[in-house]
């Protein structure tokens, strides 16, 4: 198929489009420029960004000109889309920081075609007064408040800070309409509300056409929002999440997951998607090998991937030779000698969120040394442990670690 338009529908990227017919007809016919923003509210995106992002990479590969905002004016703000409470607010060098970290791992799905624009640029020297009487008067309030991201708000509390973000998204759009004649907006559902007012604004103000589509808000099978596990988010930084709890994170899907997720975080044809898809019981671990390597490779690179598979491999399949892709944490001698209490280790490594997590996890027989299971929450690892200078501990059966002597 030639219209990326069918691309995304086919591969379930689309929930909600403004004017169907026409936004098909042009991506037909020219080539436009789109953009998705993303707020620098942290150092690195999560995997609940991943659907976005793998929506510009196919608006690129289809030829087009992708644009990701990073919203180091919005930020200032916060946006009140699917919060229930107020954002914390961070200072202007925090989210300028942020939004340099983004930008490196944007511009692997954007390519070298493609921007990634600040809207500080233009949102913080703004006049407040010219701003109000240019772009607020053509807002009504009665409608902003019909939108569903500021009706569940107003249930506990809507700041006027937070009410301004509708307009300078809107403004964005305008600003990018004029500027780089960008006429498709996309977004998670959440941001219908703030894509139809950028719309509308550049009807009020331009008299011609915009777009907008969204994509769905992801959440995997089981109700869980897509990217969050017991341990916390899964970033796409390789610092805050490393290749192989990432690969291990879309190795570990739920079945009924897998062929969903392959068309969403892969660029696999939709013949093998389905095809995998298809799979069942034992066969099916397969096709999650497929999705969790495709996926990391598009985050961290072929070697990367391949290290994590060799990883997995050599842990759940008794191969020895991807131990260089296994998360690890050198010890000195000295403390190994000591010996160092596992209610400890596992918090200080990340195989548990914190020490009252690690010993439920040994009180219930969830931790092991190797293949030993840990009996007692006073346990600690030795120097005796490691064999050759390593040893691995795990948490479940899927949750695995190794120590190295340093």
């Amino acid at each position: 198929m030639s219209n990326i338009y069918d691309i995304l529908e086919e591969r379930g990227f689309i929930s909600q489009v403004t004017d169907q017919a026409a936004l098909k007809k042009l991506l037909a016919s020219e080539t436009i420029t789109c953009y998705i923003g993303f707020d620098p509210t942290a150092p690195s995106l999560h995997v609940g960004s991943l659907l976005p992002l793998m929506a510009l990479a196919h608006m690129r590969n289809a030829g087009h000109r992708p644009i990701a905002i990073l919203g180091g004016g919005t930020a200032m703000i916060g946006d009140p889309s699917g919060k229930t409470e107020m954002r914390k607010m961070l200072s202007e060098d925090t989210i300028r920081e942020n939004g340099k970290q983004l930008s490196e791992q944007i511009r692997k799905f954007i390519g070298k075609d493609g921007e990634v624009i600040d809207n500080a640029n233009w949102l913080l020297d703004l006049s407040y007064i010219a701003f109000l009487r240019d772009i607020g008067r053509h807002f009504s309030v009665n409608r902003m408040l019909s939108f569903e991201s500021y009706k569940i708000r107003l249930e506990k509390g809507l700041s006027f800070l937070e009410f301004n973000y509708q307009l300078l998204q809107a403004y964005d759009f305008l600003v990018l309409f004029r500027e780089h004649d960008c006429k498709l907006q996309m977004g998670g559902d959440d941001q219908w509300g703030n894509i139809v007012a950028g719309m509308d604004l550049i009807r009020r103000v331009e008299s011609k056409p915009a777009y907008g589509l969204t994509l769905p808000l992801l959440q995997t099978a089981s109700g869980e929002k897509m990217g969050k596990t017991a341990g916390g988010a899964v970033w796409l930084s390789g610092v805050q999440t490393k290749p192989y709890d990432f690969y291990q994170y879309f190795r570990n899907v739920d079945d009924r997951d897998v062929e969903r997720f392959l068309g969403f975080f892969t660029f696999l044809p939709m013949e093998q998607v389905r095809e995998l898809g298809q799979k069942q019981d034992a066969e099916l671990n397969s096709a999650k090998e497929v999705l969790a390597h495709e996926v990391t490779a598009i985050v961290h690179g072929q070697e990367a991937a391949d290290q994590a598979r060799a990883a997995a491999q050599s842990v759940f399949g008794g191969q020895n030779a991807g131990a260089q892709g296994i998360p690890t944490t050198e010890i000195s001698q000295d403390r190994l000698s000591q010996g160092v209490l596992l209610v400890d280790l596992y918090a200080e490594v990340g195989l548990c969120k914190s020490k009252s997590e690690a010993r439920r996890l040994i009180t219930q027989g969830g931790a092991r040394i190797e293949d030993r299971r840990v009996g007692d929450i006073n346990d600690k690892l030795t120097i005796e442990d490691l064999t050759d200078g390593t040893v691995l501990i795990r948490a479940g059966k899927k949750k695995v670690h190794r120590i190295s002597k340093k």
